[in-house]
């Protein structure tokens, strides 16, 4: 099947670095990445994208105008388009059967009603591929939506779910430890396996069926999150026993069994992904009579919140279980650095637990906004006890948000933090001046010597500040 141009359905921190990936690598293709929202365009249009990527604004000014364009004209761009994507936000539902845990799939329904809706006069093959996340068996969905809509249509449904980690998503794009096709129909995987070829080694593309691809991108993150659990959860063992958490992740990371990935303690996992995934795994073993699985991947969420509420005790405790009208600096918000991403950050959280106590929270994060922040604690509902001008205050420069201040809180674990002057810092704060390093970022020895009091996770000092 000859491929001219793909279009893409969702213009978010998938659709847009994928579109802007394959228009870089594919030159002589058209490629059109559409969204309903004008504003979202409108910055894809710009230099001000509405994402934080490294390499991604170079790779967006090189392409677009030439073979790359972002549009709000759904219909006609899909209508003279070989490959369709279809990238849209698949939320935990909060309604309903299947509420917190099960995706909702309303933005992925009108999508695929939008396409039928266009194509059913179409007489040329298209190729419908599934790029969001979504619960197993939704490439029957779109099938069933599509034949119903448009019968006369001559299609075929690709599951290829994105294994991006946001911070690294150009070079994951452009380098990807592999890239995963499921689908029933033989030309149209090779259609878009031959795309993918263009770049990435025939040995990293790999196909599957529908169903073991959808179940693959789920497991994947389930894994993930695991790990980031287990290692938390040994932290806290590390704290009882004297033992040190880097010390004993740097040993178990050496063997070849397990590696060294994603075995650094932090105050928790974050993200629109791992919570989400895990929590959809949950219900699919829930729906299919597998109880104890589901309570097993349960707990890694439960081990996610324990580490979180641990954190924010310590820090009460540590400070005589009084905060009221005490500055706090925060040092991050985004859930990961070299993003400007807020979205599950344990920093909301938190934030809102310090809020609750009556702290003076100053926020510095170099790339996450005023209007992020307050966008994430909304969604949450943790702005509705306090007046966000007073107790949420955004600074641009992290020696003034100090200033004045009882405690430094490390939420993300930005690079730049270790550059900071903290002897400089150590003279603006009251003292006892704390330091509390929820991601171990920061050189503890060299904070002491200042004259910090440092609270770091997995780290035997925490006996004596009763951290449990």
């Amino acid at each position: 099947m000859e491929v001219h141009k793909i279009s893409c359905i969702g213009a978010g921190f998938v659709g847009g670095p994928t579109m802007a990936v394959f228009a870089y690598k594919c030159p002589d293709l058209q490629i059109s990445c559409l969204d309903l929202d004008p504003e979202k365009i409108s910055r894809w249009n710009s230099n001000e994208l509405p994402i934080y990527e490294s390499c991604l604004l170079e790779i967006v000014q090189n392409c677009r105008g030439r073979n790359l364009s972002f549009s709000n004209d759904v219909s006609n761009e899909i209508k003279n388009s070989n490959i369709i994507f279809i990238c849209v936000n698949t939320p935990t539902k909060t309604y309903g059967e299947g509420a917190g845990c099960a995706f909702d799939l309303t933005y992925l329904e009108s999508s695929v009603r939008s396409i039928a809706s266009v194509l059913k006069d179409c007489t040329d093959k298209k190729i419908i591929v599934e790029k969001s996340t979504v619960a197993v068996r939704t490439a029957e969905i779109i099938e069933q939506i599509l034949t119903h809509n448009a019968p006369g249509l001559d299609f075929s449904v690709l599951s290829n779910p994105e294994f991006l980690a946001e911070g690294t998503a150009v070079n994951d794009l452009l380098n990807p430890s592999r890239v995963l096709i499921g689908g029933k129909n033989e030309e149209a995987i090779e259609t878009l396996a031959n795309l993918y070829a263009r770049w990435v080694p025939r040995t990293k593309i790999l196909t599957t069926s529908l169903w073991s691809s959808e179940l693959s991108k789920l497991c994947s993150n389930a894994m993930l999150a695991q790990r980031i659990s287990s290692i938390n959860s040994i932290s806290a063992v590390c704290e009882r026993v004297g033992a040190d958490i880097d010390e004993v992740s740097t040993v178990i990371g050496t063997d070849e069994r397990i590696g060294n990935k994603f075995l650094r303690t932090s105050v928790g996992f974050g993200g629109s992904c791992f919570t989400k995934d895990v929590l959809c795994l949950v219900y699919i073993c829930e729906s299919i009579g597998l109880t104890d699985v589901a309570n097993y991947w349960r707990q890694v969420i439960i081990m996610n919140e324990f580490q979180r509420n641990r954190f924010t005790k310590c820090i009460i405790t540590s400070m005589n279980n009084t905060l009221k009208n005490k500055h706090i600096a925060m040092f991050g918000f985004a859930y990961k650095k070299n993003t400007g991403d807020t979205r599950e950050t344990a920093a909301c959280y938190v934030a809102s637990t310090l809020l609750e106590e009556g702290a003076i929270i100053h926020v510095y994060d170099p790339k996450v906004t005023r209007q992020m922040m307050l966008n994430e604690m909304n969604l949450h509902k943790f702005l509705d006890f306090i007046s966000a001008d007073k107790h949420l205050i955004t600074e641009t420069n992290p020696y003034e948000a100090v200033k004045n201040s009882s405690a430094i809180l490390v939420l993300t674990e930005w690079d730049c933090f270790k550059d900071f002057d903290y002897t400089r810092m150590f003279q603006d704060m009251l003292k006892p001046a704390y330091i509390f390093d929820g991601r171990n970022l920061l050189n503890h020895s060299a904070l002491r010597e200042i004259g910090f009091r440092v609270i770091a996770l997995g780290k035997s000092d925490f006996r004596d500040f009763r951290f449990c």
